[in-house]
């Protein structure tokens, strides 16, 4: 389990306003679906939309050996680009040999083995570089990033750059967090608010949970349908810009709740989108 100012402890966990956060459920998962490597195309800058997601939007999500950014390793990432109706443009996926055994928790997680990330995936190093400047191709045409908690997988990525040598995106912008962004605009529903239970919220199909694709396009459908239902105008940048303050916010309010519930240890960092 990882430290408090680690929380969320997995990447699409979180707290609610009633409980701290949970581990992640080991649900044993179906034979895993092959993993699939299709080059994103380039988007052309002019084609960028005004609105926060109407798209080109671009989607990110890794699965990893465990909870914590800075020591374990990407299993698996997806990095995908959505149109305006939520249809997927281009995507690539990743499966990756991360030098280290898997734990049976992350592979109930995820459903990814440490025999088959050996037999079938990639060097580390080369996924690390390769899902890095695909991200930064994306920020450097101006297309925002949704990543489902963000700190987590673009956190877990800085620190896997700097374990291979790859320059990490040391700023990434603009991003679009759904987690933050739902916590904003519907403060006081109740339970968690896993990627699962808010897609299912704004009734985004999400078949395949912790599957990094599956996963990456939900949360780009969700921020979409977040954006719809809130009615929201804003520019990517300016949206990335508010989010800094939720975010700080956010983990302000949970360290809180963790001093009256008397856990006085707790120390939540509020750094968004990366640690």
């Amino acid at each position: 389990m990882g430290a408090w100012h680690e929380l969320p402890l997995w990447d699409d966990d979180t707290w609610d306003e009633a409980a701290p956060a949970e581990v992640a459920s080991a649900i044993a998962r179906p034979e895993p679906a092959t993993v699939e490597s299709v080059v994103v195309a380039e988007v052309p800058t002019e084609s960028v939309s005004p609105g926060p997601c109407a798209g080109p939007l671009g989607v990110f999500d890794l699965e990893t050996t465990g909870i914590d950014v800075r020591s374990d390793r990407i299993v698996s990432a997806h990095v995908g680009v959505l149109d305006a109706s939520g249809a997927v443009i281009d995507a690539r996926t990743w499966l990756a040999d991360p030098g280290v055994e898997i734990p049976a928790g992350a592979t109930a997680v995820h459903g990814i083995t440490t025999e088959r990330a050996r037999t079938e995936g990639r060097p580390a190093a080369e996924v690390v570089a390769e899902v890095t400047a695909t991200l930064r191709d994306l920020f450097a045409a101006g297309i925002p990033v949704v990543a489902y908690n963000a700190p987590f997988d673009f956190s877990l990525l800085k620190y896997e750059g700097i374990r291979h040598g790859v320059a990490p995106i040391e700023s990434p912008s603009p991003v679009i967090d759904p987690l933050v962004v739902d916590k904003t605009y519907d403060r006081y529903r109740r339970g968690k608010r896993t990627l699962e239970v808010v897609a299912a919220h704004y009734s985004v199909a999400l078949e395949g949970a912790h599957d990094a694709a599956a996963d990456a396009i939900a949360a780009g459908r969700v921020a979409q349908a977040i954006a719809a239902r809130f009615d929201l105008d804003v520019s990517a940048h300016d949206l990335h810009t508010q989010q800094v303050a939720w975010a700080r916010a956010q983990a302000e309010s949970l360290t809180e709740y963790f001093v009256r519930i008397g856990r006085l240890d707790a120390d939540v960092d509020g750094s968004w989108p990366i640690r």
